[in-house]
């Protein structure tokens, strides 16, 4: 009677905590693997870029603004995109600076309902100028690896998003 009846009750009742427990502890887990997965991606897409720049005497100020800009730019990058996934307050999250930019551009960014693409969109014409402009010595098949890792930055940052935005199933939080 009683005894089977509340046998039955705490197993179902302890299978549901541990499932429900699993399932956050998996979503924790995959957050936060991708979030270090995207500063993986960038950090590998801009040491890779320092590294491509041209070595030669005569291209050394245009090399020294492209590499200070991008570094500037990754910053700022990193801190959008961490502002998007998580919960602050006050955004109290820090950049290097804004040397190098213009304000009408710091303006365009403020209203930018996305600030990541628009700053992914700014390091790509970076990048493809300095390539032009000899600032970069490199084979295009292999700079357009770090395009790669900076879309695989932001297709894992998309992930992330994905787990924050999506909240979790409603039968199985009322469980």
């Amino acid at each position: 009677g009683v005894i089977e009846l509340w046998s039955g009750y705490t197993f179902v009742l302890g299978f549901l905590i541990v499932f429900r427990n699993n399932q956050a502890y998996f979503r924790f887990w995959e957050g936060a693997t991708l979030v270090q997965t995207v500063r993986g991606e960038w950090f590998n897409a801009t040491s890779s870029l320092i590294a491509f720049c041209a070595k030669s005497s005569d291209k050394h100020q245009q090399v020294e603004q492209f590499q200070q800009l991008l570094v500037r730019l990754v910053s700022m990058l990193h801190c959008s995109a961490l502002q998007q996934v998580c919960e602050l307050e006050d955004n109290s999250l820090e950049i290097i600076d804004t040397t190098g930019m213009r304000k009408e551009s710091i303006s365009h960014l403020t209203r930018s309902p996305d600030r990541v693409e628009t700053i992914l969109q700014w390091m790509q014409r970076l990048i493809v100028e300095a390539s032009q402009a000899g600032a970069m010595d490199i084979p295009a098949p292999i700079l357009s690896r770090a395009f790669q890792e900076l879309s695989r930055g932001y297709v894992n940052l998309n992930n992330v998003r994905k787990i924050k935005d999506v909240p979790f199933p409603f039968p199985y939080a009322q469980m």
